[in-house]
């Protein structure tokens, strides 16, 4: 009898973990929004635009480039 009640707790327990596993869908909200990328103009490395900094018309990845760019 104690093997029965085991076995049917098992079972159980399974349908309640593949239940869940089915009734998860995917968030709308979770979206990343794509930003958009730039090149620095001295060392050619991409980054996003939010992260550079921009000085005459022009993108660098640090302060240390924009200085240095010769034009």
């Amino acid at each position: 009898m104690t093997r029965l009640l085991l076995v049917a707790v098992v079972i159980f327990v399974i349908y309640l973990l593949l239940r869940s596993f089915k009734s998860k869908k995917p968030e709308v909200g979770a979206r990343s929004v794509a930003e958009d990328m730039v090149q620095c103009a001295h060392c050619g490395v991409h980054l996003p635009k939010s992260e550079s900094i921009e000085a005459d018309g022009r993108h660098f990845c640090t302060a240390a480039h924009r200085d240095a760019f010769g034009g």
